[in-house]
């Protein structure tokens, strides 16, 4: 119940997103090789969670919209140095830092699914990548294929061997980018609290901040 001194600020589906990613990123981190099947089901419940943001950044509820919270960057630093002064503006929504975070965070998150099911296709033959790869297959790539077997052995494992790593690489790269980013995120939302005298993870569960 909202109480006189209290505003809603975070609809329902912005809170179940923002709980539900970070149980599914939490999830797809520390599964990987051991439990496959878990790991591919939290990387698409990610990718599905992302789907959702765009689309709800732009049809979504006020403080849910791109257009609320996206800032040009001399404003986002301009609020960082008032923020570590601890004289920084309040926002009932995104501040500009918490508005870049989320954009960014979306964007290694994109990285991090994409590239992972690049890697579930070249490893596994499957996922939406995979059809792709078969698809791709030329008579010139098979000529070429063939031609490469007296180098790379009988199936070619040199270049197959190659793609999974660069993909690979790629992966590990995005999902411990986004793991930074996670705690980036976490730091400041301490600070913001610090500063404006209020519970920013309390607000993103009830829903609701203080007045101005």
């Amino acid at each position: 119940m909202t109480t006189e001194n209290e505003i809603k600020v975070w609809d329902p589906l912005v809170r179940i997103f923002h709980w539900t990613l970070v149980v599914a990123f939490f999830t797809a981190y520390f599964t990987e090789d051991e439990w496959l099947d878990i790991h591919v089901l939290a990387g698409y419940t990610v990718a599905g969670l992302i789907a959702f943001r765009l689309v709800w950044g732009f049809v979504g509820t006020k403080h849910a919209r791109f257009s609320d919270f996206v800032f040009s960057p001399l404003t986002t630093l301009n609020y960082l140095k008032d923020l570590f002064a601890l004289r920084a503006k309040r926002y009932i929504g995104h501040n500009p830092a918490g508005g870049a975070m989320v954009i960014t965070l979306l964007l290694a998150l994109a990285g991090t699914t994409l590239t992972g099911m690049k890697l579930y296709a070249v490893e596994e033959n499957a996922g939406p990548f995979a059809a792709v790869q078969i698809e791709n297959v030329s008579p010139i790539s098979s000529a070429v294929a063939d031609d490469d077997d007296d180098e790379y052995g009988e199936h070619g494992e040199g270049h197959g061997e190659g793609d999974e790593e660069l993909w690979e690489e790629l992966h590990e790269f995005f999902a411990n980018f986004t793991l930074l980013l996670v705690f980036l995120h976490v730091a400041g939302v301490v600070v913001s609290s610090f500063a404006h005298g209020e519970n920013l993870s309390r607000a993103m569960m009830t829903g609701r901040k203080k007045r101005e």
